[in-house]
């Protein structure tokens, strides 16, 4: 006589077996696995908290055990499979616990259909099988293509029953089809086995094909939903926490589906993942987000790794940065650096706000200066110089794309002067991207009009505003449903149907003309219908006749409520100074991309939007924090720490920063073919100036919006180059240059030492280094080389050069 289901419940939970007192306690996730197909299976997660070692996974450690194994079996790792159908109860046991939990298995005598997109599709997208490096790249895969992360059911249920004659399934003979033979490796196969023989995946295509390989119906996106369980995860060094994914219904119904979900970490020096969902911690201190993918649905657990035993003392805070960055050090245990030295802080803050080094009178200045607040003072007027607009002009036009290649050498020097005004007179953020968001008028003219002109369709002009303001990658959707978020291609063409009103009109002066229209909506790819114009998670707009429709774009965009625009430059702002970005890269905000501190990003675009969108407000806060001030030095404690700010990173100076930096240290300005004498390389307005110092060092020359087209990784290339370059070499060994008129000066050698390192590094050396240095005049003096103390004088100079310290900003 079979036993009522809940009646067994009831008996379980009265049946716990007797644990020892040390034992640690024991819960099983969920209560009760309910198993409803001959393919279905369902991880269960064991929960473990003891006096000693406070709550842990125990997936893994436990001991399972079931009553009747001709019904469920349960794995080593917590994977519970049916196999006939009926109820019984499972154990999970450790060190003389045991907690049971019920399994209901329904489905394996008279199984519902398999289906194709709910069943067929998440195996082969697990598989690999139409990733981009396989089947699902533009060309396919010899004469085999599928839609990449199968974005489209239809069309991958052609390419694999109907097209090649229909000969790549056979329903009268199952396992002699073509699809299940490559797939097993059975037929030779380049991509290698992909599904074992006789496994589940096995096992679910060939009845698949068996009940007549049919394409079923499509249900509603919303339909469904991802959960990630546990989403957040408090781990200790080098251990491990299992995942358990599940398929929500509209209806509520749940289906496990953590062995067809794919996995990644956003940080595997913290975290890594493997296929199963099982987690690893490493040594290293820190959060990592566990992205998780099932048929484009997303989700995210979360995992923080603190450091044992931290003894944590909390720095005194300058803002409420440094209060939001001492509590995430504080919850990982994580000491900060102390603060850096008077010449650090001089050198980097110049760097950072005007891409330029200070002068050794400039540096002798401010090291003499014993006012208490000259941090603030400083930071003040380095704001208000005309190379700060120098500097971050020419960083805007990087990502604008001004490019004379595309917007005529008028066109860029005209945009270029545009973008210096904005930020010379300090306007107001918000305002300077809707201006660039509403551009009209001729390309020519001082503007930012050539902005439609590097973008030149309603489609490109989204996807690049998308990016820039937005923080939103929207290409990723144009042909298939986003593979990290949930934006699918009818939010890739909502967006793009705000800019097809955009004119460009040749203008009789020269260049384009742009002007604003009415537009029009645009179809879908796939399905043929319209897609009316919609921002991002927002509904659809209703346009007034004859209206720009990017005014109401522009309102979307720059209102107080946006969640994207204030948060995505806060985020590049914050990346600049501090060397990495709350989330990484800058330009990609997403829930599956989290902020390294959440609660500081949100903070700083509160802060943004409070100070009326004042950029020169919001990065005076960020240098006068006490975090942003803090010693590039490595303690024990935040050695391995690269995410939370615990110290000052060392940043590559870029291309431009590093060649005015060598012709400042040399003192011999740097020609370029057909600029004005003495320009600075960040005055630069041409992207595609011919320069080899360019080109090694990772200069962009504006093709794409996103700001990953600058080089930012040190080579040997450029280690080289600094070390056998003629151009820097002749600087040196210039005449009018700095080595020459010190060593035709009445300075001692112990004072040349001095002034190259303050014209070179921003600092006085230490005694062992000027010791060191001043040595090399003597070796030269006795040597007989003609002119000893201005060889001795070079040497060093070119020693400074090919330091670490100058190549770097730290």
């Amino acid at each position: 006589m079979r036993v009522g289901f809940l009646t067994i419940l009831a008996v379980a939970q009265l049946a716990v077996v007797s644990a020892a007192a040390d034992a640690p306690a024991l819960r099983v996730h969920p209560e009760r696995v309910t198993l409803r197909r001959p393919e279905s299976s369902s991880q269960v997660l064991v929960f473990g908290k003891s006096p000693e070692s406070g709550n842990f996974d125990a997936t893994r450690l436990v001991t399972f055990r079931i009553d009747d194994p001709s019904i469920a079996e349960v794995l080593p790792g917590g994977r519970v499979l049916p196999r006939a159908d009926g109820e019984t109860i499972a154990h999970a046991e450790l060190d003389g616990q045991s907690v049971p939990f019920p399994v209901l298995v329904t489905g394996q005598a008279n199984p519902p259909p398999v289906s194709f997109r709910g069943d067929v599709l998440p195996v082969l997208t697990k598989a690999g099988c139409n990733s981009g490096g396989c089947h699902g790249k533009a060309e396919g895969q010899n004469g085999f293509k599928l839609s990449v992360f199968a974005f489209d059911a239809k069309f991958d249920f052609a390419a694999i029953v109907q097209e090649a004659r229909g000969r790549r399934i056979r329903t009268t003979a199952a396992t002699q089809s073509l699809f299940l033979r490559k797939a097993t490796g059975e037929t030779p196969h380049g991509g290698g086995r992909r599904i074992e023989p006789g496994g589940d995946w096995y096992r679910l295509i060939k009845r698949w094909i068996e009940e007549g390989a049919a394409l079923d119906e499509a249900t509603p996106e919303s339909a469904v939903r991802l959960r990630v369980e546990p989403a957040e995860i408090p781990v200790d060094s080098q251990t491990t926490q299992q995942l358990r994914v599940t398929l929500v219904a509209a209806d509520g119904s749940e289906t496990c589906v953590t062995t067809g979900a794919d996995y990644q970490s956003n940080a595997e020096a913290i975290a890594a993942v493997d296929e199963t969902g099982l987690v690893t911690s490493t040594e290293i201190p820190g959060e990592a987000a566990i992205l998780v993918r099932y048929m484009g649905h997303v989700g995210v657990s979360r995992l923080t790794h603190a450091r044992p035993e931290s003894d944590f003392t909390r720095p005194p805070q300058n803002n409420f940065i440094d209060r939001l960055v001492w509590d995430k050090l504080e919850k990982l245990g994580i000491a900060a650096s102390p603060p850096a030295s008077e010449a650090v802080f001089l050198r980097r803050v110049y760097l950072d706000t005007t891409g330029t080094l200070p002068t050794p009178e400039e540096v002798q200045q401010y090291l003499e200066d014993r006012a208490p607040d000259k941090r603030s003072g400083l930071v003040a007027g380095l704001l208000d110089r005309s190379e700060y607009a120098d500097y971050w002009a020419q960083k805007w036009a990087d990502l604008l794309r001004v490019d004379r290649n595309v917007i005529t050498s008028q066109g860029a020097v005209a945009m270029t002067r545009w973008l210096r005004e904005q930020i010379e007179t300090n306007r107001p953020y918000d305002e300077f991207a809707r201006d660039i968001v509403m551009a009209d008028g001729r390309s020519m003219d001082e503007n930012p009009a050539a902005f439609y002109v590097a973008h030149q369709d309603a489609e490109a002009a989204s996807r690049a505003v998308s990016q820039l303001f937005l923080g939103v990658r929207i290409e990723c959707a144009e042909c298939h449903h986003h593979p990290f978020e949930k934006w699918g291609q009818a939010d890739y063409y909502a967006l793009a149907g705000f800019f097809t009103g955009v004119e460009r009109r040749d203008s009789p002066l020269g260049g384009k003309k742009i002007v604003g229209g009415p537009g029009q909506d645009l179809l879908h790819p796939r399905t043929g219908e319209t897609v009316a114009a919609a921002a991002l998670d927002a509904p659809p707009v209703e346009f007034e006749p004859l209206a720009d429709r990017r005014t109401a774009f522009a309102d979307w965009m720059t209102a107080s409520d946006n969640p994207f625009f204030a948060r995505t430059i806060a985020n590049r702002i914050w990346a600049h100074y501090l060397g990495r970005g709350l989330f990484e890269p800058v330009d990609d905000l997403r829930a599956t991309n989290p902020a390294s501190n959440e609660p500081l990003l949100d903070a700083l675009a509160a802060y943004l939007i409070e100070v009326d969108y004042d950029v020169k407000q919001l990065t005076q806060t960020i240098l006068e924090s006490r975090v942003y001030q803090l010693s590039s030095a490595t303690t024990e404690s935040n050695r391995l720490d690269d995410q939370n700010y615990s110290r000052a990173a060392w940043k590559p100076l870029p291309a431009e920063v590093l060649l005015d930096a060598i012709t400042a240290a040399t003192g011999v300005s740097h020609d370029f073919d057909g600029m004005p004498a003495g320009l600075r390389a960040i005055e630069l307005w041409d992207s595609r100036l011919p320069a080899n110092f360019f080109q090694v060092f990772g200069r962009p020359v504006r093709q794409s919006v996103c700001a990953c087209e600058r080089g930012v990784e040190p080579s040997m290339a450029q280690a080289l180059h600094l070390m056998n370059s003629e151009e820097t070499s002749a600087k040196i060994r210039d005449r009018r240059g700095r080595a020459a008129e010190l060593a035709a000066s009445s300075l001692s050698n112990e004072q040349i030492v001095d002034q190259l390192y303050l014209a070179a590094l921003s600092r006085f050396p230490s005694d062992d280094e000027r010791r060191l240095m001043t040595s090399v005049f003597t070796q030269l003096e006795s040597s007989g080389t003609a002119d000893p103390r201005r060889t001795a004088t070079e040497d060093v100079l070119w020693t400074l050069l090919n330091t670490k310290e100058f190549a770097f900003n730290h």
